[in-house]
């Protein structure tokens, strides 16, 4: 049994990230092997998990691979570990809009039989955090709240105010953490500024999240309270694809570096497990793709961010555009789809795609649900699956002749393209919902 804690608060901005990865870069120090997870589809939070647990940082998303694989992708995650540390989403009981609780943290909590720790941003209230303690106790009796952590606390006689005001509640106070500007990591248009991008600054900033945390929490409290909770039923979650290549192991290139950051652990385990020799290269420095390359996956990032960059690579984007053109299987996702296009904001991509990108003052957000519009290596034509749109950019066409996707939920219409081998699209998806994609795609590759 692993022992295990949710970070949770009553909304976003309280401080959920800085003390999860507090605690988990404080508990490795311990010496203890913690397995770092986030409620949600959120890429760039894991990463900084990633690099305070030494462990990859994984997803729990009950939307996207729905509430049976929860616990198994969790166990898979947690095997061998003594603890495991699972960041939420938003709010505590803030999910999918307009369905309930799904894919909530509460949700999440519950799934897991997890004790809940609430992070509440304490900088403007003193008695009044009993009140928001206790309504978020009772609001879901399924939902254990079994502690409390202060944080942004101004003062000793604040922390003390608190503290007297929440002996009431029956909710313990865990921890007491004071403003400071040191673990506070930049953001910019789609949140957190990823590791792969800062990663001097993002050690020095987990490193002093571990402090912090050491200082202001009951360690050996939290710890306890991990412990309690009980065994789970479930049997870890295996990259099993439902098919495989044969024979010989064709090579498939990952696009990685600060460009492109957004990619699910579980994606990379599922092409090695069908068969597949994954190997990873940088759009910004590697001038040739990977000797033998097969197929090529590009996942979610910031190219807008590199787009002087990546466009300044040209042997890399011809290199792209000729596997592309040869009917090489090719899957892209939302900044791949950018890569993949004739420009991004004025500046040459790779011209696989008659598209062109720019930035836009408009954020794109949200879940849907997506129907494959034609066969592809990706996927099979009606092929139904749930993702997740991010982004600030405007695609012209926003669809091909023969589109990836048609959206069926929250509004209909099509989006991507496929063409030869290519299959791109702005939705990002979980392959762990449909293990045949990989071993389609792999197998595609193998020829």
């Amino acid at each position: 049994m692993v022992a295990r804690l949710v970070i949770a608060a009553p909304a976003s901005g309280s401080g959920k990230t800085t003390v999860a990865t507090g605690l988990m870069a404080a508990f490795v120090q311990a010496g203890l092997a913690v397995s770092p997870h986030k409620v949600g589809p959120d890429y760039i939070d894991p990463g900084y998990h990633t690099l305070a647990a030494g462990r990859p940082g994984r997803n729990l998303d009950a939307y996207l691979c729905g509430t049976e694989l929860v616990t198994p992708l969790f166990a898979h995650g947690a095997a061998g570990c003594d603890l495991a540390v699972v960041e939420g989403v938003m709010g505590l009981y803030d999910g999918a809009s307009g369905q309930g609780e799904l894919a909530s943290t509460a949700q999440i909590a519950k799934l897991l039989r997890a004790p809940v720790v609430l992070v509440v941003d304490a900088s403007s209230q003193s008695r009044s955090v009993a009140a928001l303690v206790h309504g978020f106790a009772s609001w879901d009796p399924q939902v254990r709240l079994g502690g409390v952590i202060l944080n942004k606390v101004g003062s000793d006689r604040h922390e003390a105010l608190l503290r007297e005001a929440l002996e009431e509640s029956g909710v313990p106070v865990l921890g007491a953490l004071r403003r400071a500007d040191r673990v506070g990591t930049p953001s910019r248009h789609l949140g957190l500024v990823p590791v792969a991008e800062r990663r001097a600054e993002a050690l020095d900033a987990v490193a002093a999240m571990a402090q912090q945390v050491r200082a202001g929490c009951d360690m050996e409290g939290l710890l306890a309270l991990a412990r309690s909770a009980p065994p789970l039923p479930d049997a870890p979650w295996a990259p099993v694809p439902e098919r495989a290549a044969g024979g010989r192991r064709p090579v498939v290139a990952v696009a990685g570096g600060a460009a492109f950051t957004f990619s699910y652990a579980e994606h990379v385990e599922l092409l090695a497990a069908a068969g597949a020799e994954v190997v990873t290269f940088d759009p910004l420095r590697d001038e040739q793709l990977p000797q033998g390359t097969a197929g090529l996956v590009i996942g979610g990032g910031f190219p807008e961010v590199y787009a002087p960059e990546l466009s300044a690579n040209e042997p890399l984007r011809k290199a792209v555009a000729e596997l592309a053109h040869s009917g090489a299987p090719v899957a892209a996702e939302c900044a791949g789809l950018l890569y993949l296009a004739r420009s991004l904001d004025g500046r040459p991509m790779c011209g696989v795609l008659d598209a062109d990108a720019r930035m836009s003052g408009r954020l794109t957000l949200g879940y849907r649900e997506a129907v494959a519009v034609a066969d592809s290596p990706l996927a099979a034509a009606g092929t139904r699956l749930r993702g997740h749109e991010f982004h600030r950019t405007v695609l012209e066409p926003g669809a091909g002749p023969v589109p990836a996707w048609g959206m069926v939920r929250p509004e209909r219409r099509v989006e991507g393209f496929v063409q030869r081998g290519v299959h791109a699209s702005y939705l990002h998806t979980h392959w762990a919902s449909q293990p045949r994609i990989a071993g389609r795609f792999v197998e595609a590759c193998a020829g």
